[in-house]
């Protein structure tokens, strides 16, 4: 392809892009594939010969459409959101078109700059900490095993990078509703799982401090050694948001790294009403949330901010003679604040959505879907098959099948699992699902780019019209 056929094609991409996202409401929101279905229409051998843009694109159509499931539908509710935007998209391809690989300052010094500029923009428009320093990480489970690592690095005074484990009694906390990347990370950390002590929560799922700091005291009273507590701005189960303040004060007193993850909840900190769940946040020693989650920037780009600098330098720092440079003492050079050596400019599509939408207009879009929310939250508790889990925040709402339907957990269990999957099948709209104490539990958030308030009371009337005419013998 010369660059006169890439012009050609690019044009006929972006019409094809503007069309599917015109379109996007026409698929059905869930795949209707098969496993294996996909596989048995591609050829097992790569082609020896090149092939037209025309016959990829065709079979673009023909076998890889019916594969998506349409994350950026407005019907889309499961899970929580990996939004796009139209500004985003267009940060995206300007990236890929510089392919820059930003390990080091010198390597592209605008994508250094920007990153650190963009990290105190994030800084000032949730409310954080100014002494946070910031550094982009493509992930919450990256973020979360950065902190681990340092928090390791710390409590062993470095010699773990230096000689390895000569000891297996530190021990991480987090609660029972954490989500798994924690125990992942632990895992990768070379604490093993076993060293990952689950803290029981509340009734609101929320984690309990006073079971926090049984576990530390009958630790150190054992001989062991409490590294690190991760806690939650936003389960992923319900969004419990764990009371940081109170964790804050324990981790200190015990002086034990404090991380807190705010994957999806963290976006909603642009309102400031709703900093009342960053309370006692200057405690933390790290912080992380995601605007490929609600900040409507394409993934991966999640938000890491941390005290202490350079702990979390002196815990990645390599310096081979061949990445040294002479701007080196005067500059970050982000391959050190993390895992990856190369890193992609991911602060440019977060730079195009900010200076696009305004804060402003981020906080709008927000403010709707908790609003939304709420909304839906209200026509949940009016009707007779369900009821709501309370507390419900931000823009995701639980709910469940009333007691009454079906005469046991399990019935109800595979009722509610049963009218799930019908409802995902139709295409029409998209959820999710988790477990509170055994129970089924719907998720639905909302939370997408596109979606309007329309969406949210059209995908309910639907929901609860297959609710009655499935459930009505039950």
């Amino acid at each position: 392809m010369d660059i006169t056929e890439f012009r050609k094609h690019a044009h006929d991409m972006v019409d094809w892009m503007s069309d599917y996202l015109s379109d996007i409401e026409s698929y059905p929101v869930k795949s209707q594939v098969n496993p294996g279905e996909i596989i048995s229409s591609l050829p097992t051998h790569a082609p020896e010969n090149p092939e037209s843009m025309e016959d990829i694109m065709a079979d673009v159509k023909k076998t890889i459409m019916p594969g998506i499931t349409h994350w950026q539908s407005p019907n889309f509710y499961a899970y929580f959101p990996a939004n796009s935007s139209y500004p985003s998209i267009l940060g995206e391809m300007l990236t890929a078109t510089l392919g820059v690989q930003g390990m080091i300052w010198d390597t592209s010094p605008a994508a250094t700059e920007l990153e650190e500029v963009i990290m105190n923009w994030l800084k000032d428009m949730m409310g954080l900490p100014k002494d946070f320093y910031g550094v982009i990480q493509d992930t919450a489970s990256t973020a979360s095993l950065v902190a681990i690592l340092t928090a390791r690095e710390r409590i062993s005074e470095y010699q773990i990078n230096a000689i390895g484990y000569f000891t297996n009694k530190y021990r991480i906390y987090c609660s029972t509703e954490a989500h798994s990347s924690i125990e992942k990370a632990v895992k990768i950390a070379g604490f093993g799982k076993e060293a990952l002590v689950k803290i029981e929560v509340d009734n609101e799922l929320k984690m309990s401090p006073g079971k926090l700091e049984e576990a530390l005291k009958g630790d150190i009273m054992d001989g062991l050694i409490p590294c690190c507590v991760i806690s939650a701005v936003g389960t992923t189960g319900t969004v419990a948001i764990d009371p940081i303040d109170l964790i804050g004060d324990i981790c200190k007193r015990y002086n034990v790294w404090h991380h807190v993850d705010a994957a999806y909840a963290g976006t909603a900190m642009i309102l400031e009403e709703n900093r009342y769940m960053i309370k006692g946040i200057e405690k933390a020693d790290s912080y992380v949330f995601n605007p490929h989650k609600w900040m409507f920037t394409n993934f991966d780009c999640s938000a890491y901010f941390v005290k202490d600098k350079e702990a979390l330098v002196k815990t990645f720092e390599i310096l081979p003679e061949y990445l040294k440079t002479n701007a080196d003492s005067v500059v970050n050079n982000y391959r050190d604040w993390g895992i990856q050596l190369g890193r992609r400019f991911r602060s440019l599509k977060l730079w195009f959505v900010i200076r696009s939408m305004g804060v402003k207009g981020i906080r709008e879009k927000i403010a709707n879907h908790i609003q939304w929310a709420g909304e839906l939250s209200e026509l949940i508790k009016k009707d007779a098959h369900f009821k709501l889990h309370e507390p419900q925040n931000l823009g995701c709402v639980c709910f469940q099948l009333n007691e009454a339907i079906g005469e046991n957990q399990e019935k109800r269990n595979s009722l509610a699992k049963n009218l799930m999957d019908s409802i995902n099948q139709s295409g029409k709209l998209f959820m999710s699902h988790t477990k509170i104490k055994g129970e089924f539990t719907f998720r639905f958030v909302i939370g997408n780019t596109y979606v309007t308030r329309k969406h949210v009371m059209d995908s309910w009337t639907y929901i609860a019209s297959e609710a009655s005419k499935n459930l009505k013998n039950v």
